[in-house]
């Protein structure tokens, strides 16, 4: 026990003495008056028979009422050269203070920097065991909470009432139906179920799990309510879509807050689509708090109404973190990055610091703007202010860094990660077959077979379709087979699809037709018009009919489905044929959709459309007539 304590702290030195120094050289109060505190502190040592008890009584007071980790690090610091931690209840006081830090704090690196400490700890007591599950209840990996929970269950520690509040979170979070009853069946044994804060965690519990049935059975089986058993439940209905029930808990209820008003208007606005009952509670409610301004901007958001979504957002009398995310989110979900990385920046220029969702929608904007200069500077941003990059900010950035195609940087931030998960495997795989690495895709998916990685349909997705942009049919005709075989994933219609194109490309068609008709689904427009499109390359007038007439009977023959078709026919000479593609396009006033680009100029987003030269960068028009006369030359 002793050496592997010794090794856990050898470690954490070596982690964290750069960190410490650093926070030191940053310490906002004046040298002079750090100086003067050391003075005073190192004399009082010197005077005192126990220095380590007066440099407790020095550090305690800070310890009380934490602010931020570099606190928190500055004390540890002191501690192991002082060798504080071997007192018990030092240590707990320590412990304590991580868990209550402010919640942006209560992330995984936080959670981990609170695991060291409490290894540390020789025979821990019934409040270490608590707060290092509440700890880790409120991290991004509660999972690990409930493995505390079994730890201390091992090492015979006695639970309390404060024990299964958290563990019962952690279950809520995960979501962990099966470890949540059987601790409920603990409970009953003990007869801690009657706590009200703690019947109140298992409504939770149950809700957060669809189990709406349970949830209401543990709401009626205690008279003793308070408001937040009332919304729980309420909240529980609303997140299922029974507004019907949440309406009948709503209208019994003996007191109301405006959270209560905030999940009604939540439900059936955001849940049941119903924008104008939501409206309508808006408006009858006299006190409105910033949690009702954001549900109602929430419900319309998303609905797509954003123009009124932000029309509110403007008429509110004060906005927090939450006011932006929503907007920004929402933006990029319904197809206007630009949008959203303006409000972005307009939110930093307000002094609002972004949280998790503003961060994302950020780098999501970026990627989808093809934005680099603009990516680079968020992640840059999110990088000097400290904040957390946990895998899922990191995937993201991998996702943005891959499809501005700056790979390298994409390589290195994946190498990074902590716990590769399946998505940041297929942003991978994905983004080097767009960028032209198909080769390396593949080899990215041979590296999770070796890993043994967790593979699901869009990992196969990403590996065929890179396998149809490199053109290795043989690779992905034993990929495709043992994705039915081997993994027992059955393919959808979009990995027949990546069939059909591969074999399209290769100049296969009698065997990329021979796909659509065993398929077991029907094939859609989109697999006829990747048919049609190999015809025109290899010059197949017969199979091209046929793809055609399929696209008309579906109703999916636009202009482009004529346009491509009077080129097969062209190929062929066949001019007859021609003319009457071209008379159809024209009886029926078809017309191409308007070409749409963005490029990215000195860090700013410039968009245009095909013919328009109405832009304010003329300069932007002359570069491009120069890439066209380039490219015309050089065919």
């Amino acid at each position: 026990m002793k050496i592997r304590i010794g090794l856990q702290e050898a470690r954490f030195k070596r982690k964290h003495i750069k960190r410490v120094h650093a926070v030191f050289n940053d310490d906002p109060l004046p040298r002079r008056h750090r100086e003067e505190n050391g003075i005073s502190l190192r004399s009082a040592m010197a005077s005192s028979s126990s220095p380590n008890l007066i440099l407790i009584n020095q550090l305690l007071p800070i310890l009380k009422k934490p602010r931020k980790l570099s606190q928190i690090l500055q004390i540890h610091a002191q501690s192991i050269t002082n060798s504080l931690l071997l007192q018990r209840s030092f240590a707990s006081r320590l412990l304590f203070a991580l868990s209550q830090l402010p919640s942006p704090s209560s992330s995984k690196s936080t959670a981990s920097y609170a695991e060291l400490i409490f290894l540390q700890i020789q025979c821990p007591n019934s409040f270490l065991w608590n707060t290092i599950i509440k700890i880790h209840a409120q991290s991004s990996k509660p999972c690990k909470a409930i493995h505390f929970f079994i730890q201390m269950r091992r090492n015979g520690v006695d639970f309390d009432e404060y024990t299964y509040p958290f563990v019962l979170s952690a279950c809520s979070s995960i979501p962990g139906l099966e470890q949540g009853i059987a601790i409920h069946g603990e409970l009953l044994k003990r007869g801690v179920e009657a706590d009200l804060f703690v019947r109140n965690c298992l409504i939770t519990l149950y809700c957060r799990n669809g189990e709406i049935s349970l949830a209401r059975k543990a709401f009626d089986g205690f008279e003793a309510k308070d408001l937040v058993s009332w919304n729980s439940m309420m909240a529980g209905y609303a997140g299922c879509g029974q507004m019907i029930e949440a309406q009948k808990l709503f209208d019994e209820m003996p007191d109301r807050d405006n959270f209560s008003w905030a999940i009604l208007i939540d439900g059936y606005g955001k849940r049941i689509g119903n924008v104008e009952r939501a409206q309508l509670l808006f408006d009858e409610l006299h006190s409105k708090d910033i949690v009702i301004w954001n549900s109602i901007i929430n419900c319309y958001a998303s609905a797509g109404n954003l123009s009124m979504a932000r029309e509110l957002f403007d008429k509110m009398p004060k906005r927090n973190v939450i006011s932006w995310s929503i907007l920004i989110d929402s933006h990029v979900r319904h197809g206007d990055p630009k949008e959203a990385l303006s409000l972005f920046q307009q939110m930093l220029r307000h002094g609002t610091k972004p949280d998790r969702v503003a961060a994302l929608g950020a780098i999501a904007s970026c990627a989808q703007l093809g934005a680099l200069d603009q990516g680079c500077w968020v992640h840059s941003y999110l990088k000097k202010n400290n904040f957390f990059l946990d895998d899922i900010i990191l995937t993201a950035l991998i996702d943005m860094y891959m499809k501005c195609g700056s790979l390298e940087v994409a390589r290195r931030l994946f190498e990074k990660l902590n716990n590769v998960s399946v998505v940041a495997w297929n942003v991978m795989i994905v983004g080097l077959g767009i960028n032209g690495h198909e080769i390396e895709a593949v080899e990215v998916y041979h590296r999770m077979e070796r890993e043994g990685a967790f593979m699901d349909d869009l990992t196969f997705l990403g590996v065929l379709t890179a396998c149809s942009h490199g053109g290795l049919v043989s690779e992905a005709m034993r990929i495709f087979s043992r994705m039915k075989n081997d993994f027992m994933i059955e393919p959808k219609l979009e990995h027949y699809g990546c069939l059909v194109d591969l074999l399209g490309r290769a100049g296969r068609l009698s065997e990329a037709f021979g796909v659509i008709k065993i398929m077991p689904m029907e094939p859609t427009s989109t697999f006829w018009g990747s048919l049609l499109a190999a015809c025109r390359t290899h010059r197949c007038v017969e199979l091209a009919e046929l793809s055609m007439k399929k696209l008309v009977s579906l109703g999916a023959d636009d202009c482009g489905v004529y346009v491509l078709m009077s080129n097969v026919y062209a190929d062929k000479g066949m001019w007859d044929d021609v003319w009457r593609m071209r008379r159809l396009i024209s009886e029926r006033g078809m017309n191409k959709e308007i070409g749409r680009s963005v490029v990215e100029v000195d860090g700013i987003v410039q968009e245009f459309v095909s013919g328009d030269c109405s832009h304010l960068r003329e300069r932007i028009y002359e570069v491009v007539w120069s890439l066209s006369l380039a490219l015309d030359w050089s065919s």
